[in-house]
């Protein structure tokens, strides 16, 4: 991750202020606030802004004036048994609002959650920088045979070294294309005033989704937590998963109770269907059960093997 002279000024300044206030606020997360937290190559992810903590789901959950003179283990217990029993709204009374730089390609999969509030850096408006995502070696991985969504082994020798070299080359052609039909040099200005150049919303239709944008990013607690719970799991594809695992550092700074629960009962936990709990309870009560004859699809049976860590 790179930023310039002006951008670290700009955090710098905005880490230096500071305001009384009568809102809770997070002493572990203020240390992280504005701060950007190294993705990928060129990305990052920092909190801009925030509002609530634990204490503001807990006085959600009771319906209270204030914060009440209950102990600190009690307000946990609480949120434990909000998150364990899915009661999801008093989790919607805080919000956090999130700087993201990211690759197109990692935007376009992470819009899907459309529980957030959502401003991006504009195209049509201004110039794309020239960066662009280029993986690691060892992130490079053929086609799953059998996931039709996920990688298989990874590249090695020459075959990888075509691959970076196309991903290289391809990003930086197009930006130069992209650069030459705009015409403008940073300023704004004509750089050939014998070229009239191309609209900027037209001439960025030919970067390559690796190329880098940003936007501003923000939603309530509980749409936060389920966005990590898929995209901070393992099957997640690694690059919009990078970003999670740092948002991941936010939330246990924001809000370490809930955090601490949503890792017991989200992220660390699984889920069984009615048919996989009926298998459980007669693997309990010493029943020697088969995949035939469990009542499972081939993949279910394998999935709960996986679970309780026996062999399928």
């Amino acid at each position: 991750m790179i930023l310039t002279e002006q951008q670290q000024a700009d955090i710098a300044a905005q880490r230096a202020q500071a305001a009384p206030t009568r809102r809770a606020t997070v002493p572990a997360l203020e240390e992280l606030l504005y701060s950007p937290i190294p993705v990928l190559d060129h990305g990052f992810v920092r909190v801009v802004d925030y509002m609530g903590d634990d204490g503001a789901v807990v006085q959600a959950a009771r319906v209270s004036y204030g914060r009440g003179t209950r102990k600190v283990s009690e307000d946990a217990a609480l949120i434990r048994y909000l998150m364990r029993h899915r009661h999801t709204t008093p989790f919607e009374m805080c919000e956090i609002k999130y700087h993201v730089k990211l690759p197109i390609f990692v935007a376009r999969q992470w819009i899907r959650h459309r529980t957030a509030n959502v401003n991006e850096y504009s195209a049509r408006y201004s110039i794309l920088d020239r960066e662009f995502y280029i993986p690691a070696p060892e992130q490079l991985a053929a086609q799953s045979a059998v996931n039709r969504q996920g990688r298989g082994e990874v590249l090695t020798g020459d075959e990888a070294a075509e691959v970076l070299d196309i991903l290289r080359s391809d990003a930086a052609r197009c930006h130069d294309h992209y650069v030459d039909m705009l015409n403008e040099d940073a300023a704004g200005n004509p750089a050939d005033p014998a070229k009239q150049g191309l609209a900027r919303e037209l001439a960025r239709m030919n970067l390559t989704l690796n190329t880098y944008t940003q936007w501003y990013w923000k939603t309530d607690l509980h749409n936060l937590l389920h966005f990590l719970s898929l995209r901070a799991d393992p099957h997640a594809q690694y690059e919009i998963r990078v970003y999670a695992e740092a948002m991941l550092k936010t939330v246990e700074a924001w809000v370490p109770a809930t955090f601490a629960a949503f890792r017991d009962y989200r992220l660390g936990a699984v889920t069984f269907s009615a048919a996989m709990l009926a298998v459980v309870k007669r693997l309990l009560a010493g029943e020697a059960v088969e995949a035939a004859g469990s009542g499972l699809s081939k993949r279910e049976w394998a999935e709960l093997m996986a679970a309780l860590g026996r062999e399928g």
